[in-house]
C-alpha cells in the first residue's frame, strides 16, 4: 500500500541548481542549472554517464555541499538560510544516507552501529527505536552480531537500518548496491521499495544500473550537468522498466 501524499510539500525542492568547481580556466560546471522536485512518499533515481553530475546533485540536495547559485529546500528549509551548525542538525535529525561502502565499524554490534551517528551526536536513541529499525530490514535476530559475522547484503541492511533509525524525511542513497551481487542487491532494492510503498519514506538513489533504477517511481537522467530526461516507470513491470531504462540510458550516450 503506497502512501504517496501529492498534496503535500516535496521535501527536496532544487531551483536553479549550479555548482562550479574551481574558478578561472580551469572551472567544470558540475551542474548547469537544475530545478527539480523530489515529491514526497516517491522513489526517484538519478542516473546519467560518468561527470553528468549524479553524486554532485546528490549531495548538494543532501547538504553535504553547498551549490555555487541556486537554491536548495530540504524539509522546508532553505540551506543557504542555514549555517554550517543548523545544516549539520538538519542533515542529522532530517536525513538518512546509505552509501556504496556499507561504512560499519567492526567492534561494534548491529545495534551499536545503528545508535552510532546519535551517540556522536549527544543524544541516546531508546532501545526499542533501534530495534525497530532493525526489524524494518529484516535483522531483528542479528541486533548482537558485529559485521565480520555478517553477509555483505546484512551489513548494507544494518547501514540502511542506521539511516532509518531517526525516522528522516528523506533518504540519499548513492549507488546502495553497487558493492554488493546480483542476488542481494534485488533484496536490498525490494527492502527500499517496501520503505517507500509502506512507510511513505521518500527517496532519492543514484546509480548507473537500469535493473536497479527500475524499481523506481521515476528515473531523471543528467547529461553534462544538465536534466536530460525524465521517464514515469510502471510500477511492478522491472522488465519492461529496465529496458525502456537501458534504452533512453542508450540514446543519451549516442548523443554525447
Amino acid at each position: 500500500m503506497t502512501t504517496t501524499r501529492p498534496d503535500l510539500p516535496a521535501p527536496v525542492r532544487l531551483h536553479a541548481l549550479r555548482k562550479v568547481h574551481g574558478t578561472g580556466e580551469s572551472a567544470v560546471t558540475a551542474l548547469d542549472g537544475i530545478t527539480l522536485d523530489f515529491p514526497p512518499g516517491t522513489l526517484t533515481a538519478v542516473m546519467g554517464p560518468s561527470g553528468s553530475g549524479k553524486s554532485t546533485l546528490l549531495h548538494c540536495a543532501a547538504g553535504l555541499d553547498l551549490p555555487t547559485s541556486g537554491r536548495v529546500e530540504l524539509a522546508g528549509h532553505d540551506l543557504a538560510a542555514l549555517d554550517e551548525r543548523r545544516r549539520t542538525e538538519l542533515r542529522r535529525d532530517r536525513i538518512g544516507f546509505v552509501f556504496q561502502a556499507f561504512n560499519l565499524v567492526d567492534s561494534l554490534t548491529a545495534a551499536q552501529n545503528v545508535e552510532l551517528p546519535a551517540r556522536f551526536a549527544g543524544r541516546r536513541l531508546p532501545a526499542a527505536q533501534v530495534a525497530a529499525a532493525l526489524d524494518a530490514v529484516g535483522l531483528a535476530d542479528r541486533a548482537g552480531h558485529r559485521p565480520g559475522r555478517l553477509s555483505g547484503g546484512q551489513q548494507q541492511r544494518v547501514a540502511l537500518a542506521r539511516a532509518l533509525a531517526t525516522r528522516p524525511a528523506v533518504l540519499f542513497a548513492d549507488e546502495p548496491t553497487g558493492a554488493l551481487d546480483t542476488a542481494t542487491g534485488r533484496h536490498v532494492l525490494r527492502l527500499l521499495r517496501t520503505l517507500v510503498d509502506d512507510h511513505g519514506r521518500t527517496t532519492v538513489m543514484v546509480t548507473h544500473d537500469p535493473a536497479a533504477a527500475a524499481v523506481a517511481d521515476t528515473v531523471v537522467l543528467l547529461k553534462d550537468g544538465r536534466l536530460a530526461d525524465s521517464l514515469a516507470l510502471r510500477p511492478g513491470r522491472l522488465a519492461d522498466n529496465t529496458t525502456a531504462i537501458a534504452d533512453r540510458m542508450a540514446r543519451l550516450e549516442v548523443a554525447s
